[in-house]
């Protein structure tokens, strides 16, 4: 499947069908017959087409102009190179009723070629089937040439490490944001504070690295940070850029900022003189208050000063007797 707007076609020379019948010695001898002149030719998708990797990819080729279409008297051959070589592969040919693939599953409609759609199909696009495709169409005697570069991408694959964190204030921190497995280095990605104020482009405390592997890129944006209490559930954002993605990649990293060991063993130690003041000062008004409090004799003592008369009593009236 084509991808973007590079990958658009015009659908406006759609022309009528021709129904003539010819014997196939007098179609072969106006294929090989130099092409007159004529109206026709073919319309691309652009210069350059960009497909993803994997996809089902449909390179366009639109017949236009005189003479309309008609399979009985037309041909259609579709070549690649590669970017690297010099020698053209023939990937696909029709001619005279008779179909020949060069690469598994290439093939052109015939239900298409008939209302001039001449696009070749490519299932399971490959790295390396990007290049030059050129396509060759003959009605007979006239012939059309078209020409466009393919281009295959693998988008990224992204995240995040860590999503959201717990630091002490003035401690570094670092945020990495990975892409990985994605073809055409032309990525790029940069950072953002989400604060409560009007969100900021971060350029500062950033290093980003670039690796190949198997013919893949893959990059690592590292953002280093010394929050301070005021970022306090600040948010920020990795944001990638790639020519396969339709729109931007986001990801957020939620950062929560604690006070720093010196400062909560202050604020602890204050806490405890605190209570410790406070207990000092109740025991204080405690004791003074029982000191100031009139020395009353208890009720046992009472009971044990009579009962300490009445036997000196007793012990008297004894004597007497």
């Amino acid at each position: 499947m084509a991808h973007g707007s590079e990958g658009r076609v015009s659908r406006g020379c759609k022309l009528p069908l021709l129904h003539l019948h010819v014997s196939l010695p007098l179609l072969l001898f106006l294929w090989h017959s130099p092409p007159s002149a004529s109206s026709l030719h073919v319309k691309m998708a652009g210069t350059t087409q960009t497909v993803l990797l994997n996809d089902n990819a449909t390179i366009f080729c639109q017949v236009c102009g005189d003479p309309s279409p008609n399979i009985t008297i037309m041909g259609v051959t579709w070549f690649w190179k590669n970017p690297g070589s010099a020698t053209e592969v023939k990937l696909f040919e029709f001619f005279g009723g008779q179909q020949m693939t060069g690469r598994p599953g290439a093939m052109v409609p015939l239900k298409s070629l008939e209302s001039g759609n001449a696009s070749l199909q490519l299932p399971g696009i490959q790295l390396r089937e990007a290049g030059e495709y050129r396509c060759e169409v003959v009605i007979t005697p006239h012939k059309a040439v078209g020409q466009v570069k393919l281009e295959v991408v693998a988008f990224p694959v992204s995240s995040l490490f860590p999503e959201q964190a717990i630091v002490k204030e003035k401690q570094e921190t670092l945020i990495l944001c990975m892409s990985s497995g994605f073809h055409l280095d032309n990525i790029t990605i940069t950072w953002k504070k989400l604060s409560q104020k009007d969100p900021q482009e971060v350029f500062e405390g950033i290093i980003t690295n670039h690796t190949i592997e198997n013919g893949m890129f893959n990059v690592t944006s590292f953002l280093m940070l010394k929050p301070s209490l005021e970022d306090n559930m600040t948010i920020y954002q990795c944001v990638i850029y790639h020519k396969s993605l339709p729109t931007p990649q986001k990801l957020n990293f939620t950062l929560t900022v604690i006070e720093s060991e010196k400062t909560a063993w202050s604020l602890n130690n204050f806490f405890y003189i605190g209570v410790s003041l406070s207990l000092a000062v109740i025991l204080l008004i405690i004791y003074l208050l029982k000191k100031a409090r009139p020395q009353t004799c208890p009720l046992s003592c009472v009971l044990k000063a009579s009962s300490q008369n009445t036997q000196t009593y007793t012990a008297e009236t004894e004597e007497l007797k």
